[in-house]
């Protein structure tokens, strides 16, 4: 579940294994590019965390990252 905290949208996805993360992480670095919206995220081993600002709206959270997290969202189900 995506939550609002600091400014930031932020949410965690665990997967298998390291492939199965990276694999996610290649599938949301090909829509961020459509939407041009970049996020900021980690990866360790089979964790992805995201934390999600538009930066051309001084950090704050949009509508342009809520969009993006649907869209994460659906990629990972």
């Amino acid at each position: 579940m995506w939550k609002e905290e600091n400014n930031k949208l932020q949410r965690s996805f665990e997967f298998q294994d390291f492939s199965e993360a990276f694999a996610f992480m290649t599938r949301v670095a090909l829509l961020a590019e459509k939407m041009n919206h970049h996020p900021h995220w980690t990866n360790e081993y089979n964790k992805v965390e995201f934390s999600l600002s538009t930066h051309d709206a001084g950090n704050i959270v949009t509508e342009k990252d809520h969009k993006l997290a649907d869209a994460i969202e659906k990629i990972y189900k």
